[in-house]
């Protein structure tokens, strides 16, 4: 398999309604959409990839509905060797990463997020805020030549 390389990005969206299963729906459609992309596009995607794609629509889904009041929209998109996953939802106030603190139960979801990601933006729109992560479609650390 190749990397993406086409110019129209391929994408899938959906808008969640910020209820109970919406966390579930939106790892499955992220899932889905990797392995169809994998599957009719031949392009190369990690089990891995999949899986940390989920973990990040997870995190940044469940901090929409915990914060936010109505709907989220969910938005994947291949762009060159990344997948591009953005959470919109009603809430203006812009997430911040705390501190490292091993004590601290619970709200390392953010933490988690930037760990994994190639890049991360968080920016307020006209209504609400949009979250943006950048994730690796394949684990190879040289798939650009350098060792």
């Amino acid at each position: 398999m190749t990397p993406h390389s086409h110019e129209a990005p391929l994408g899938a969206a959906v808008a969640l309604d910020g209820q109970g299963a919406c966390i579930a729906e939106a790892r499955h459609l992220a899932a889905g959409f990797l392995n169809r992309v994998r599957a009719e596009h031949e392009i190369a995607v990690s089990e891995r990839a999949v899986e940390v794609t989920q973990l990040v629509v997870s995190e940044l889904v469940t901090n929409a509905q915990k914060y936010a009041a109505g709907p989220i929209l969910l938005d994947l998109r291949i762009t060159g060797d990344l997948v591009e996953v953005q959470v919109w939802d009603s809430d203006p106030v812009l997430p911040v990463a705390r501190a490292a603190d091993a004590g601290r139960v619970g709200q390392h979801g953010l933490e988690i997020v930037m760990a994994l990601c190639q890049g991360f933006e968080a920016m307020r729109d006209p209504v609400g805020k949009r979250l943006t992560a950048r994730l690796a479609l394949t684990d190879d650390p040289f798939r650009d030549g350098t060792r």
